[in-house]
């Protein structure tokens, strides 16, 4: 399994239907806590514009992979 480093992008394993994301969708690691057991992470439209930040499990996350394919879905309303 690679090894999720700061600033890479993931994926989230589990919907997070309190702050409108879903199992999928990508973020950007911008902290990692206790030797890679947790990870603040920014969820974030095409353009850049910030839909939530989470602290999340390392089980809540994997590292995007080669196989992976990337879908776009639109959101029903952005802060």
């Amino acid at each position: 399994m690679n090894e999720i480093k700061l600033y890479s992008e993931i994926v989230l394993m589990n919907d997070k239907p309190n702050v409108g994301l879903l199992k999928g969708d990508v973020g950007v690691v911008i902290e990692i806590y206790n030797n890679h057991a947790g990870f603040e992470v920014e969820f974030m439209t095409k353009e850049g514009r910030t839909v939530a930040v989470q602290t999340l499990d390392s089980s809540e996350i994997r590292a995007i992979s080669t196989r992976d394919m990337l879908h776009i879905r639109e959101l029903e309303q952005v802060a």
